[in-house]
């Protein structure tokens, strides 16, 4: 959520903020709203006021013996008109806080305009693309020996998942332990293990509720529970009405778990193979910081990103999104894009994004300041570190050599218990 003195001070400014993001702030409802605001605010508190220096009256006079009825006159009806105050008040404080609810984040003034994806700006790209002497395989037809099977699992579930079956279901587990043990070894991040199942509360945290409801996978039942569509979600939410000691920072905590998206957005998109489905597993990399460091951290964290693609020597592209692609809670985002030799094509692969204290102050996650000992809002920062799915498609279609095998990149061979190469054709 944005900061309302931010807001308050030139809510003009934050409109033409906002256009970069593609979103019409209604500066004027946000004016009449705060106007509406003041005014209640100053009526409930001279009526509590009153009542309280008539109160303080009444026992006075009764203390004193004297005749308090005059005074009860003159009290009347007040408690019946604070009462209305108080609930045309809180009524006002709803409305107001559903229209801040709905406001996303304000850019950086480091990010390009633009519209969409198309508008993304290349930094840098790292790698050779591989030239093949035979025409490149997509990950799809790789596996139809039966190691991918989207079949069946349309069968036990629906469109949009898939069971992956021996060299390439380890190849997959192999990826995610490479993963890691690279970021707890070699970069300092704190493994945690989560639930996969969140309440409403984590997600209004991190910025996915309201607004993006129709995206998450609701549980029926009693309690408001969903599941998790990215551990940003309940790594982020351990912080959630926290205040931590400043010696603590940076936090940064690294956790694997299996995301579950409904793609409410994206149908007819992305329908073959494993690009886009309704569970994936990603490795995600979460730092909470103060202030003053957060964009250095963001640099960082994107680097620890790039470090997975540059060890297992895939191929891929940076860039820096547009306004009109940035995220509802980021301020500033990079995408890593693989190369895909299937689709002859960079994929997103990794979204490595700075919040600022946007997530931190809808969840009040906050540290004490050294300088001044009081609670000052955290900045909060993540990123896919990286998408488990698609690293495992980047490494089948890179490494394919046209006749049936898949060469396991050096990185991987200690986890594929020596492996140099697998058989995709069958199934074991």
């Amino acid at each position: 959520m944005l900061d309302l003195k931010t807001l308050r001070a030139d809510p003009e400014a934050a409109r033409v903020l906002l256009k970069i993001k593609r979103f019409d702030f209604d500066s004027a409802r946000f004016e009449a709203l705060e106007a509406d605001r003041k005014v209640l605010q100053a009526e409930t508190e001279q009526l509590r006021n009153e009542r309280n220096t008539k109160s303080k009256a009444i026992g006075k006079a009764k203390s004193a013996g004297e005749d308090i009825a005059p005074l009860l006159a003159e009290v009347g009806d007040l408690g019946e008109r604070l009462t209305a105050a108080e609930d045309r008040f809180n009524a006002l404080q709803e409305e107001y806080q559903a229209f801040l609810q709905g406001v996303p984040n304000l850019p950086d003034s480091s990010v390009p305009p633009g519209s969409d994806e198309a508008d993304n700006q290349e930094i840098d790209r790292w790698g050779s693309i591989p030239e093949f002497n035979f025409e490149a395989r997509d990950h799809v037809d790789l596996g139809a020996g039966g190691v991918l099977d989207f079949e069946t699992a349309s069968k036990i579930t629906g469109s949009r998942f898939v069971v992956i079956h021996g060299v390439v279901a380890r190849l997959q587990r192999a990826l995610i332990q490479f993963m890691l043990d690279t970021h707890v070894s070699e970069h300092g991040y704190d493994e945690v293990y989560v639930p996969y199942i969140v309440n409403a509360d984590s997600l209004y945290g991190t910025g996915q509720l309201p607004k993006f409801a129709e995206d998450q996978f609701r549980i029926e039942g009693d309690a408001d529970y969903y599941l998790a569509p990215t551990a940003e979600v309940p790594v982020t939410n351990i912080y959630r009405d926290e205040i931590v000691d400043a010696a603590r920072l940076p936090i940064r905590h690294v956790c694997h778990t299996p995301c579950f998206r409904s793609e409410a957005g994206s149908y007819g998109r992305d329908t073959r193979g494993m690009i886009r489905q309704h569970q994936f597993e990603k490795v995600e990399l979460v730092q909470l910081v103060a202030p003053d460091t957060s964009w250095d951290a963001l640099e960082e964290l994107t680097e620890h990103a790039r470090t997975i693609l540059k060890k297992l020597e895939l191929p891929f592209r940076t860039v820096v999104l547009c306004g009109g692609d940035l995220g509802f809670s980021a301020a500033k985002t990079y995408d890593l894009e693989v190369w895909l030799p299937g689709q002859n094509q960079y994929r997103e692969i990794s979204s490595c994004s700075n919040f600022l204290d946007f997530q931190a102050r809808r969840m009040q996650a906050r540290f004490r300041a050294p300088e001044t000992g009081k609670p000052e809002l955290l900045h909060t920062l993540n990123g896919s570190a990286l998408a488990v799915g698609r690293t495992l498609i980047a490494v089948l279609e890179n490494y394919q050599d046209g006749e049936g095998r898949v060469h396991v990149p050096d990185v991987l061979r200690p986890y594929m218990g020596g492996a140099t190469t697998l058989e995709l054709a069958a199934r074991g």
